[in-house]
């Protein structure tokens, strides 16, 4: 299969106090990647800009721009999901160990695909992303992974260098959807694909979804 190369790009830094890009294996506790996802990287761009209907966000590079560091601690959550139902926190509270990364700082590059009907309207959506960006816009509080990290945002100016170590993460979730997901309900079925990261002197390569690096299988959570 032919994989587009998509010319322009849009980078951004972003930063924050702590992260946590759970591991999906990591059942019991919250145990993060040393780096963020490509789905966790598409979440905070759609957080910024976001038209589901128009175009979908490809993530092509991540860069780690500050030293790995970890951190653990226990956090208080709420077993069920929310629901129109009362909850008794009492009975829902549980605490679980929690093993994040702190102070941290990525860059970010990514194209945006324009959907069929509007393959014409690349420069336009372009120059929407970039307002939004350096107005420090977003439609929601954009996060590191847990809500409550919260992620904060910029235009790269391309000064930071990436860390120069290296790193074979092995297989991370790409993403829990398909690009054919235009908009993602509770009904939306999990479709959960995998690639090989690896950070080369502090650059993970993220291949397109349609790549045959992206490994593609069944539902799973």
């Amino acid at each position: 299969m032919e994989v587009k190369t998509y010319l322009k790009e849009i980078v951004i830094e972003v930063w924050g106090d702590f992260a946590c890009f759970s591991a999906p294996y990591a059942k019991v506790e919250r145990l993060t990647y040393p780096f963020p996802t490509p789905s966790a990287a598409r979440g905070i761009l759609s957080a910024i800009y976001m038209k589901p209907k128009e175009f979908r966000w490809q993530i092509n590079r991540i860069e780690v721009l500050s030293p790995i560091r970890y951190i653990s601690f226990k956090r208080n959550e709420v077993k069920s999901t929310t629901s129109t139902a009362p909850i008794s926190t009492e009975e829902e509270r549980t605490q679980r160990q929690t093993v994040a990364l702190q102070d941290v700082r990525y860059r970010i590059a990514a194209s945006i695909v324009p959907r069929p009907a509007f393959a014409g309207k690349e420069t336009q959506l372009y120059e929407q992303a970039l307002r939004r960006i350096r107005g420090g816009k977003c439609y929601f509080q954009p996060s590191l992974g847990l809500r409550e990290f919260a992620c904060y945002f910029e235009e790269s100016d391309g000064s930071r260098s990436p860390i120069s170590q290296s790193m074979d993460a092995g297989l991370m979730v790409y993403d829990l959807f398909t690009p054919e997901d235009v908009e993602v309900t509770k009904r939306t079925k999990i479709q959960m694909s995998l690639f090989h990261a690896v950070m080369e002197n502090g650059v993970i390569q993220v291949p397109p979804y349609d790549s045959p690096e992206v490994l593609k299988g069944g539902s799973s959570c």
